[in-house]
């Protein structure tokens, strides 16, 4: 510790006489009061650092979805699009339950979007053997004044954040659309060949879709250079996106376990 500057210009030579006894005193007690403090502040300020080093720390991940949907044009004809959802995805230390929040800003789900969604991330957290009561899930619709309608963005949804989950990424070049059924399969959506044209225009190079077709759709074309995947299952889709297993292996399932604790 360096040493105090001296501030006052009074220094007293000859302690002997009594007033600068008194001075020396006073001085002296100063000290003291200031060395305490030091003291108290040092240990208080060892203590909070302790604490930061023993306090858990919750680290968010977040991710961009890109969902295909439909929407109207200025000529009130029915288009392809594609917009994007943004994920954020924590781990946390107690086993309260999965607590799944939709914001309301600056865009916002619609009832059935969010319970798909929810269930779609219930069923595909399930086949992939996980255990999500420690996670916290939030998503965010980055539009001002939109309202995200409808249910074939709860496959791609439920997917991302199970890949989060997992440390996996998902292919920034491919794009699904589709449910997840109780029995693990993608569901039927409409609006298939809207959809692969608005992914084709964004320069997407796989479309994965649900392997039974919507009868409405009809008969539609591939663009050049694009691949459009038909899948059943929720396995074959999580691995089209990621380039792995769903389901993780004996000593990758014992590691996830050991985080959820």
């Amino acid at each position: 510790m360096t040493k105090p500057k001296i501030s006052s210009t009074h220094i007293c030579s000859d302690l002997s006489s009594n007033s600068c006894k008194r001075e020396a005193c006073a001085r002296v007690s100063r000290y003291i009061v200031t060395a305490l403090f030091v003291v108290l502040f040092v240990g208080s300020y060892a203590d909070m650092l302790s604490a930061q080093e023993t306090a858990p720390t919750t680290i968010a991940k977040r991710s961009v979805i890109p969902i295909l949907g439909t929407t109207y044009n200025e000529e009130w004809e029915q288009v392809g699009i594609v917009a994007d959802v943004e994920v954020e995805f924590e781990r946390r230390d107690d086993h309260d339950g999965l607590q799944l929040d939709f914001l309301t800003k600056p865009g916002r789900f619609s009832s059935l979007a969010k319970r798909s969604v929810q269930e779609a991330l219930a069923l595909v957290t399930q086949a992939a053997g996980l255990n999500a009561d420690s996670w916290t899930v939030r998503f965010r619709l980055p539009y001002a004044g939109v309202t995200l309608y409808g249910e074939s963005l709860s496959a791609m949804a439920a997917m991302s954040v199970v890949a989060l989950a997992k440390g996996e990424m998902v292919h920034g070049d491919i794009v699904m659309t589709g449910t997840v059924t109780p029995e693990g399969s993608i569901g039927t959506v409409g609006g298939i060949p809207l959809k692969i044209v608005a992914a084709h225009q964004e320069h997407f190079r796989r479309v994965l879709i649900p392997e039974e077709p919507d009868v409405a759709d009809g008969d539609w074309e591939t663009p050049f250079l694009m691949h459009v995947s038909p899948v059943r299952s929720v396995d074959v889709a999580y691995f089209a996106l990621t380039d792995h297993h769903l389901k993780a292996s004996g000593a990758d399932q014992q590691f996830e376990v050991s985080l959820a604790r």
